[in-house]
């Protein structure tokens, strides 16, 4: 399922041909960088250069040695014959394997921060077609005071730019090469070597480094995909939340021919929102693991390799796929702004309680008066299930401080809308910004229910 959705490109970034490929690229930086210091003969450079992997022969050795660096560089020698010797010259496999890895966690970055750009991309525009559409906000699930979607969406947004720096924070920090040698202390290849070839490769040498680079660059890497899990799996949570058939004021797309149960056919499921928490829960789980491959045996041992070969490639095939996934939801999301009217109004005003109870302390009643008599009123209209204006109404003691007439216009909806424009200008969305490119597709009107 995974391959459906995520980029062909981040797929290619672990594959084995992507991984060995990079393999020979720093290998291959090393030795022009010794030649460049005269030990490798600058006429053997070109031959070097036609070295090639052969993964099906690679395969066959490694049955043999099991040992991926030895069964690669076996397989890279038979390409060459003699100017095999200079393949790999004063280097440990983690030079190779660390300084490759740089390379493909840049490229599953970029993947990712495209990703994330899309996501932000569809979120504004469905912020700025909704700045104004209505909604209740919720605490702890209960009524509180209206918001509208716009406003909810915006908060999505403001935290997809903050996943969008710790993207670039952790690709500044994996963006290192090691070419230090077998305990990092340059005894078989000086630290020219390293700056020559992490140049080549566009990495920055790691300023020290045992047998490997530090993993708790790792760490951050995976942590930072974690969190963008975790923001994902909060925004497909309130879509949950939002679609409960008591609720139903948006829906997941669903499209024909779809299904939702074998048993009741009426069923109409957020399942992809729901698969969505389910995966975030596994990148945390890579998480942890990232954390717990910092520790390792002096200079190093190899507890981290056999976790990194699984969370490293799975982590970002699934924050990948989530967001592919949750910007396809986003994308069709069906939005239906009369059923966030019904739901504003099943509690008979009662959301007005906070501006009747700030009207009666301006009319010079104490804080905890104008509390008692606004509470008072609200359970009664809870139990009764009244009209809170018409309760307030048939209060002398409320009446007395405020009359019908100043009552009726604090029960106004746009109130609480008023700083909505200085809130998008906050985070620069703007309608022009925007113009032509917002979604017609979820104007319609909830269905019979």
């Amino acid at each position: 399922m995974i391959e459906r959705y995520s980029r062909p490109e981040m797929k290619r970034v672990w594959s084995d041909e992507s991984k060995f490929a990079k393999w020979l690229e720093v290998e291959m930086a090393v030795c022009d960088a010794w030649v460049k210091l005269g030990v490798i003969p600058a006429e053997a450079m070109p031959k070097i250069k036609l070295a090639r992997l052969n993964l099906k022969r690679m395969a066959e050795i490694l049955k043999e040695t099991h040992h991926d660096m030895t069964a690669f560089l076996n397989s890279v020698a038979e390409s060459l014959g003699e100017e095999s010797r200079f393949i790999h010259l004063g280097l440990t496999s983690s030079d190779i394997i660390d300084t490759a890895l740089s390379l493909q966690l840049i490229e599953a970055t970029e993947l990712l921060t495209q990703d994330t750009k899309e996501l932000i991309s569809v979120l504004a525009r469905k912020a700025i077609k909704h700045k104004y559409t209505v909604m209740m906000g919720r605490t702890h699930g209960i009524h509180a005071e209206p918001i509208s979607f716009g406003f909810k969406l915006a908060l999505w947004i403001g935290e997809m730019r903050r996943n969008l720096q710790r993207l670039a924070e952790a690709k500044k920090v994996i963006a290192v090469g090691k070419i230090s040698g077998a305990v990092g202390t340059y005894a078989t290849v000086p630290p020219e070597v390293e700056e020559r070839a992490c140049a080549k490769l566009k990495l920055t040498p790691a300023p020290v480094s045992s047998q490997i680079v530090q993993r708790d660059r790792h760490a951050q890497f995976v942590t930072t995909l974690a969190i963008i899990a975790s923001s994902l799996e909060k925004f497909a949570t309130e879509i949950r939340a939002l679609q409960k058939t008591e609720t139903r004021e948006v829906e997941e797309p669903f499209g024909a021919g779809q299904t939702g149960s074998s048993a009741m056919p009426h069923k109409r499921n957020p399942e992809l929102c729901e698969r969505i928490c389910g995966l975030a829960r596994l990148v945390r789980g890579y998480a942890l693991t990232s954390m717990e491959n910092i520790a390792l045996w002096h200079e190093r041992d190899i507890s981290h390799s056999s976790t990194e070969r699984i969370t490293l490639p799975g982590s970002c095939l699934l924050v990948d796929y989530c967001l592919a996934l949750f910007t396809s939801v986003m994308s069709g999301l069906q939005i239906y702004p009369k059923r966030m009217k019904q739901n504003l109004e099943l509690t008979k005003g009662l959301i007005f309680s906070q501006r009747v109870m700030l009207a009666l302390v301006d009319k010079g009643l104490s804080r905890q008066k104008a509390y008692e008599l606004v509470q008072r009123n609200a359970m009664k209209s809870w139990k009764g299930n009244r009209n809170f204006l018409t309760q307030l109404k048939a209060d002398p003691e409320v009446t007395a401080a405020l009359p019908p007439a100043e009552l009726e216009p604090l029960f106004d909806y746009q109130y609480y809308l008023r700083h909505i424009d200085d809130i998008f200008k906050r985070l620069g969305l703007t309608e022009s910004q925007w113009k032509g490119s917002i979604d017609k597709s979820d104007e319609l009107a909830p269905r019979s229910i």
